[in-house]
């Protein structure tokens, strides 16, 4: 891990008119920054790859997420939209992805678009930033340059605009982890895509019950969105019994996979983990443990077109594990970040994480939980590329326990340092739950639902935590997880 803190952006890197700050992602966190960049009155430009806001939120519009609408909005953002007619959703109900992105993600980039400081632009992809006629090795005047954005649109027409500091908020949503247990898709994954799902399925979605009703189900993956699909097969099962459900996990246990439940200070994180558990205990779930996918092929003992997954041997040239006779795949096995568009600048990631270096210590999963993340904010996302910061998501890189409040927090410090307030920048204060599980999503009973969102009795459905990736300027999906801040069903 580095054990040098990059500096703070210079003064000539402050925004202005012809060079703006540059955020990439309108998602919940992208939003945020802008918020925080218009009430400093910051000349911004949000670049978004999606049609309209929170377009990898909408991806998992149908989860609902265990963090409350008091999680949700960032502080900033609500008195911006206070003036405009805006109408606060009841701060202790439970949105659904969708029920985030209509009532408050489009509103707000509506209201930052109507403002004289940003621009939101839609279908504006990023694929490459750079100081102005510099690569990564030329160090001379490097710090002084304003960055240089490279950006796709849908027709593949590109342009290049000029930006005094960056803010990736980009996400992980579109890079999902593959089925195959050692990092690469597993042989035969590709080319049996069409029978392998990644993320949680909206089982209320009658072509989705018609895929998986009575069919032979692998699920991969252990975490909240593994928990997610688990419940919601099992509610399929009760109305179509001959599903079955193979719960394939990488550990070589389950004891530890259901969460904190009664504990968990997320009252409907916990409710997940107890319902996943009562799914798995009681419905058609066989579980096999210690399997890490090595290979998706035809299997020839079984039905036409049903498939044959093989495990990685625990020594090579061994026998690994085999599930066969399946129908469908499920893969829930997290997200990582994509560094491609920003190989011209200088990044100091942990090499495990794929996280900033100086922040990676603080939320690595083998040893944090959501709840005991150390606050933080620009002086452990500032990269040592002047000027450029990672929030949001795609700032953990690879681990799971990111909340929308952590990122609410990390854009004020952020902003506030680009806009020369160090010390507000450093005043950094947060208070998250504790809890000894992060990312997931569940179901609400009656009680946890609270007459749901909209002040209706709300029926069980799956949630999750904030969202997950996004590819460069997508939305933060903030992707499937639960969450208590809410990026994206991995998330708060």
């Amino acid at each position: 891990m580095s054990t040098t803190t990059p500096s703070a952006p210079t003064a000539s890197l402050t925004p202005t008119a012809g060079r703006p700050l540059v955020i990439v992602g309108a998602g919940p966190i992208g939003l945020a920054a802008a918020a925080h960049a218009q009430s400093r009155g910051l000349p911004t430009v949000v670049l978004e790859a999606g049609a309209n806001a929170g377009a990898a939120v909408r991806d998992w519009g149908h989860v609902r997420l265990f963090s409350a609408w008091s999680e949700l909005i960032d502080p900033v953002a609500e008195k911006l939209l206070a003036p405009t007619g805006w109408v606060a959703p009841n701060p202790q109900t439970y949105p659904t992805g969708g029920d985030w992105v209509e009532r408050y993600l489009a509103p707000l980039a509506d209201a930052l678009n109507a403002t004289d400081e940003v621009e939101v632009r839609y279908g504006a992809r990023v694929v490459g930033v750079a100081r102005y006629g510099r690569d990564r090795l030329v160090a001379a005047d490097r710090d002084g340059l304003p960055f240089t954005i490279h950006v796709e649109a849908p027709d593949g027409t590109r342009t290049r605009i000029a930006g005094s500091a960056v803010v990736d908020a980009s996400g992980t949503w579109t890079g999902p982890n593959p089925l195959g247990g050692d990092g690469y898709p597993a042989a035969g994954e590709a080319e049996h895509a069409g029978r392998i799902t990644y993320g949680i399925p909206d089982f209320t979605d009658p072509k989705v019950v018609d895929r998986y009703a009575g069919k032979h189900v692998a699920v991969a993956g252990a975490g909240a969105s593994a928990q997610n699909v688990l419940v919601g097969i099992g509610s399929l099962a009760k109305t179509h019994p001959d599903t079955q459900v193979t719960w394939l996990v990488r550990r070589p246990g389950t004891d530890d996979a259901f969460g904190g439940g009664d504990n968990d200070q997320l009252e409907a994180r916990g409710a997940l983990g107890k319902s996943a558990q009562a799914a798995v205990e009681s419905g058609p779930v066989t579980v096999v443990t210690s399997f890490r996918t090595s290979d998706v092929e035809p299997d020839p003992d079984a039905q036409a077109g049903q498939l044959r997954l093989t495990s990685f041997a625990d020594v090579p040239d061994g026998n690994g594990k085999v599930v066969g006779g399946v129908d469908e795949v499920i893969v829930v096995t997290g997200f990582a970040p994509d560094h491609t568009w920003l190989r011209q600048v200088q990044l100091d990631l942990d090499a495990e994480l794929d996280a900033p270096s100086q922040l990676a210590g603080e939320i690595h999963p083998a040893w944090h939980s959501c709840g005991s993340v150390t606050p933080h904010g620009a002086d452990r996302l500032r990269q040592p590329e002047a000027g450029l910061y990672l929030a949001g998501m795609k700032s953990y890189g690879r681990a799971p326990s990111f909340l929308a409040m952590t990122g609410f927090e990390q854009t004020r410090s952020i902003v506030a340092e680009i806009a020369g307030d160090h010390e507000a920048a450093a005043r950094v204060e947060l208070v998250l739950p504790d809890t000894g599980v992060c990312g997931g999503s569940g179901l609400f009973d009656g009680a946890a639902a609270d007459g749901g969102c909209c002040g209706t009795t709300a029926a069980p459905e799956l949630i999750t935590i904030g969202a997950a990736a996004t590819a460069a300027g997508s939305s933060e999906a903030t992707a499937p997880a639960g969450t208590s801040t809410g990026c994206g069903p991995s998330c708060g």
